[in-house]
């Protein structure tokens, strides 16, 4: 993985980008793989590690890359990456409101029993919700529990 010698001259972040994207292209980095890290690609291209991280925003900007949390950057064109538990429980709470199996105003289960329905912590059910609150869907009233918007 190593070019040899270091990157040199102008613009060295387009280089990386450049030598990544053609790594990419030859299968070095076939779609759906996980990226070395910044640390391995900064000692490979004998750059820092924000000349990496600037070139490989290019590509991201290019949709050759995406940032996957806990993972770090993929190769796009893989298998999707799974989703995390609280994205489940929005998808299925705001399919729930936009089919109108939960009207407007109506109660949304609680925290507990949205927890044993998903096998989930109270954490990840408050994160879910959370996100729904902040699209405008659902609304908290203290004291009471959270409702879908009117």
């Amino acid at each position: 993985m190593t070019t040899g010698r270091p990157l040199t001259g102008g613009r060295v972040y387009t280089q990386v980008a450049d030598q990544v994207r053609e790594r990419i292209r030859s299968g070095e980095f076939p779609s759906g793989s996980v990226l070395p890290s910044e640390a391995k690609l900064c000692q490979a291209f004998g750059v820092a590690r924000n000349t990496v991280r600037r070139g490989l925003a290019i590509l991201e900007d290019e949709g050759l890359l995406v940032t996957v949390p806990s993972m770090g950057r993929v190769v796009a064109g893989g298998p999707a990456a799974v989703p995390y538990r609280y994205e489940m429980i929005v998808a299925w709470l705001r399919e729930q409101i936009e089919c109108g199996d939960l009207a407007p105003g109506a109660a949304l289960a609680s925290e507990a029993e949205l927890r044993r329905q998903f096998g989930v912590s109270r954490n990840t059910v408050r994160q879910a919700l959370s996100v729904l609150e902040r699209e405008g869907l659902v609304v908290a009233q203290h004291g009471r529990g959270r409702f879908v918007r009117p």
